[in-house]
């Protein structure tokens, strides 16, 4: 059976449990299709996760270890892959954004990286104190290919009015990222909007996100200091889909957003 490329379940927790769940229904000689009666889904969700291409999932965890009474094993090694820090999350990220048919994305505090100018991005990497700025540049600008792809990937993008509002370098380096950012609003394959400053508490305030589907199936990337997370549970992902749904509740619509972007943008002059 294929498995995915870097497929190693010697140092990957989830890798090991791919391997072991295929290990298991072998020995029992049970098809893709029968477990994946158990886990109420179908053969191809059972397939990927035994390449590594997805991650069991706590709930299918548990049926698998019900029907198969294997005590807890499942569950247990899920509960441990999810508790425990991967250090490929990143690359998996960065693999899941380039590929992605659809890009959720709401941002608290920067203009999301898949948009950032040259000069925004350099002005980020100076402020954070980064020892190669020149190398960080390359690698944001390299990771906006995606947008040009074909097809090219559905996106809605949800920032605070903060992002828009607040200086990052120089006046000449924010007009130049807003005008940016209103020709990309102006694609067809994507929708920004803003959720402005008077709009005062809601869901979005816990921090900013990115929601990316691929094949069907959505993973969240989750911003925070230093780093962040991959989140791939699918009950957890969930939640996600309802906070970016409550966010765009109180964003203003896409024509009134483009209108106040364009505003903040003769701001900067």
């Amino acid at each position: 059976m294929r498995t995915r490329i870097g497929f190693d379940p010697d140092g990957n927790l989830w890798d090991f449990i791919a391997l072991e769940l295929r290990r298991q229904r072998t020995e029992r000689g049970l098809s893709l299709a029968a477990v994946g009666a158990i886990i109420d889904r179908d053969r191809s969700l059972v397939a990927r996760v035994e390449s590594g291409d997805t991650k069991l999932q706590a709930t299918h965890a548990k049926k698998i270890d019900k029907a198969w009474d294997t005590e807890g094993f499942f569950a247990r090694l899920v509960n441990f892959a999810k508790a425990g820090h991967d250090p490929e999350w990143y690359a998996v990220h960065l693999e899941l954004e380039a590929n992605a048919s659809e890009l959720r994305i709401w941002e608290l505090g920067w203009m999301p990286g898949l948009f950032q100018t040259e000069e925004y991005a350099r002005a980020i990497f100076e402020a954070a104190g980064v020892e190669d700025v020149e190398e960080g540049v390359k690698a944001r600008l390299n990771r906006q290919e995606c947008l040009q792809r074909r097809p090219r990937p559905r996106v809605w993008v949800i920032l605070d009015q903060g992002v828009i509002d607040q200086h990052v370098g120089s006046v000449e380096i924010m007009r130049e990222q807003l005008a940016r950012l209103i020709e990309i609003a102006r694609l067809p394959n994507v929708t920004v909007r803003i959720v402005p400053k008077g709009v005062g508490a809601h869901v979005g305030r816990d921090g900013s996100f990115k929601i990316m589907t691929r094949n069907g199936s959505d993973a969240v990337f989750v911003a925070a200091h230093g780093g962040g997370r991959l989140v791939q549970d699918a009950t957890e992902i969930a939640s996600y889909r309802v906070w970016f749904d409550l966010i765009g509740d109180v964003a203003l619509p896409k024509d009134a957003s483009l209108r106040l972007l364009t505003e903040v943008m003769e701001r900067f002059s």
